[in-house]
């Protein structure tokens, strides 16, 4: 199967860090699927508009307690 005929799932972990995973692999440990699955690029298109925060949540966390006080 070519890369255009691929199919992928988009994928987070608890950090809230995306990333893509080949359909019919078993996901990794630590990651969850999203319900968002078609070609590569329309996964990567999707993960685009939705991770605009690239920072790992904890990190965003950290900050946004040490800007309270």
């Amino acid at each position: 199967m070519s890369e255009e005929q691929a199919i992928y799932h988009v994928v987070v972990n608890h950090e809230e860090q995306y990333s893509i995973w080949a359909d019919g692999m078993p996901i990794p440990a630590g990651w969850r699927t999203v319900g968002r699955s078609g070609p590569k690029e329309e996964c990567l298109a999707y993960i685009k508009e939705v991770w605009t925060d690239m920072r790992p949540l904890s990190l965003r966390n950290q900050l946004e307690a040490s800007a309270q006080g």
